[in-house]
């Protein structure tokens, strides 16, 4: 005679105890959209300097440092997902002020040189479209994202991590 033997069933309090609260799933999802839009946007750049002539040397610095802040934002929505407190403000404090600092100066430092936005809208060609809806979606990204991770669930999940 055999005996079958039930396997123990899994710990599924555990498993809910670890899985972040909506709140953070979102704002780690957000900041990696606002990875891929940035890495559109870069793409974009890059293809139109490379368009009108710039040597691939003039632009590896640049390419190079936008490639390890888009590798260390991965990193740290990764880590902010996993409850990683530290994460959180790493990415409050660098990308979510500097961050957006630098998605937002250009235009504003254009904006109070004179520029018209009606003029820009009426002279604007498709790649100054896609730029400008890809520049307004990441700059949305990563404010959705702030919002969502200081959160009173969020608070919660990063007190008990």
């Amino acid at each position: 005679m055999t005996t079958v033997t039930e396997a123990p069933e899994a710990d599924t309090a555990t498993d809910t105890e670890t899985a972040p609260p909506p709140v953070v799933h979102a704002a780690a999802m957000l900041w990696l959209s606002a990875v891929a839009f940035g890495a559109f946007e870069a793409a974009l750049m890059i293809g139109s300097m490379l368009y009108e002539g710039t040597p691939v040397a003039e632009l590896l610095p640049g390419a190079g440092f936008r490639l390890a802040v888009f590798a260390g934002a991965i990193f740290l929505a990764l880590r902010l997902k996993a409850g990683a407190n530290w994460a959180r403000w790493a990415l409050a404090g660098t990308l979510g002020v500097f961050g957006t600092l630098s998605l937002v100066i250009e235009p504003v430092r254009w904006l109070l040189d004179g520029g018209s936005i009606a003029a820009a809208v009426s002279g604007a060609d498709a790649m100054s479209w896609v730029f400008a809806a890809s520049r307004t979606l990441h700059i949305l990204a990563v404010l959705g994202a702030l919002t969502l991770m200081f959160q009173p669930r969020a608070g919660a999940y990063f007190r008990s991590a």
